[in-house]
């Protein structure tokens, strides 16, 4: 049996880019997808329908951070990926144990910002403001 019976806990967490300098406070969209193909060879003697999977589909990836003063990191991103359309970064997203060691690791491939959101600006509200950057992507490899 395992000597670790708890599951990892989802906070403590590190995603390391070239363009990133800072934590993150969330990330979302780690996630891959089949549509299912019917396929039937005319010889098959089941006269049925057989499930094979077809193109994976990946969801963009979600990266919310707080702002920081001088911090432009996620704008200077996008300004680049607009003036070289093919310009792609690889992203290391790593799920860490108590003592900050790795214990999964997912790489996301060729990812490129596709979305920008500044903070919500409310006069009655006390929360951290966050930004937030959406990444399309060609995969994930974990």
């Amino acid at each position: 049996m395992a000597e670790n019976l708890w599951p990892i806990t989802k906070f403590h967490f590190t995603v390391e880019g070239a363009n990133f300098t800072t934590g993150f406070q969330e990330v979302s969209g780690l996630e891959i997808s089949y549509d299912p193909i019917d396929y039937r060879s005319g010889d098959d003697p089941t006269y049925s329908m057989q499930k094979i999977p077809g193109l994976k589909k990946f969801t963009s990836i979600t990266l919310k951070k707080g702002v920081f003063q001088d911090d432009d990191a996620f704008y200077e991103w996008i300004k680049d990926t607009l003036a070289n359309p093919d310009r792609r970064e690889t992203l290391t997203i790593n799920l860490l144990d108590e003592e900050g060691t790795p214990v999964k690791t997912w790489t996301v491939v060729n990812a490129f910002p596709v979305k920008y959101q500044g903070p919500d600006l409310n006069a009655t509200d006390n929360n951290v403001a966050v930004e937030t950057l959406e990444l399309a992507h060609e995969g994930i490899e974990m």
